[in-house]
Order: C-alpha cells, then structure tokens, then sequence
C-alpha cells in the first residue's frame, strides 16, 4: 500500500477565511486565515497554516495545538498574567482547555498541528490496540 507524502509551503496554499469568534477580539480588526493541509486517518490531527494581521483577541483552545512560527512576531499573555513574545522559529504547545490574549503587532504566519483528543474511554481502547499492533509487528521481524 502506498503512502502519500506531502511536501509544501506556505506560497503554495491558498489559505481561505477563517473569522476570529467576535466576542474574543479586545482591539483592532484582525483577519485571519487558514488553510488544512493534511489529516490523520482518523480525522483526529490536522495539519494546516494560520495567518493573522495585527489586533489584540483572545484565544480559547478546544483542541491541543503546536504551531511553529513561520514569520511575524506576538506576544501572548498567559493565564498567570505573564506575556511572551513569539517570533519566527518558535514553538509553542496550547493544551485543550487553555486560553491566552495574543496581541500581535505585525503579520504572523504559523503552521499547526490541531489534535482533538478522544474521550478516555476512547483513548484507552486506541492505546491498548496500538500496543496489541506493536507487539504483533515485533513477533513478525525476521531478527526477533
């Protein structure tokens, strides 16, 4: 069976889009946009570019995410009141169910990774035959 690889960027996504919920924006008129790249075969992680012009909003993450910054520059203010600059190579990991302020003050483009995590029962399920498939691939190797 074969599997696709994809190799992309930025300047060949047409990025759509993709309104910030109003009651979240502080000042400004950011606009956003996104554009999905690719997702897991179980539809649960999403692969996709973001960008967002200067404003002040807030952010509530309902699913994990880990964005790269590709260029741009913000500063996010936690939840303990601190605030952070990001820029250009940075990473950054938001839990589902956390929230910060981003204050961005110049074009930012980023790349995330969007994980909707299973209900426990679900995720335990998936683990245990993950590892039942781990164990199987292991007897199956000639060298043991």
């Amino acid at each position: 069976m074969s599997k696709k690889i994809l190799i992309t960027s930025l300047a060949d996504v047409k990025l759509e889009p993709a309104p910030i919920n109003p009651s979240w924006i502080i000042s400004g008129e950011p606009q956003t946009s996104w554009k999905e790249i690719a997702a897991s075969k179980d539809k649960t992680t999403f692969k996709g570019f973001w960008t967002c012009t200067p404003g002040l909003f807030k952010w509530n993450y309902r699913d994990d995410e880990t964005l790269h910054m590709i260029s741009g520059e913000a500063f996010l203010t936690l939840e303990d009141g601190k605030e952070h600059r990001i820029g250009a190579g940075d990473v950054v990991y938001f839990p589902a169910g956390s929230s910060c302020i981003w204050r961005i003050t110049e074009p930012v483009q980023k790349f995330a990774i969007v994980r909707r995590a299973l209900p426990y029962p679900i995720g335990l399920i998936v683990r245990a035959f993950s590892k039942l498939g781990r164990i199987i691939k292991r007897d199956e190797r000639p060298w043991g």
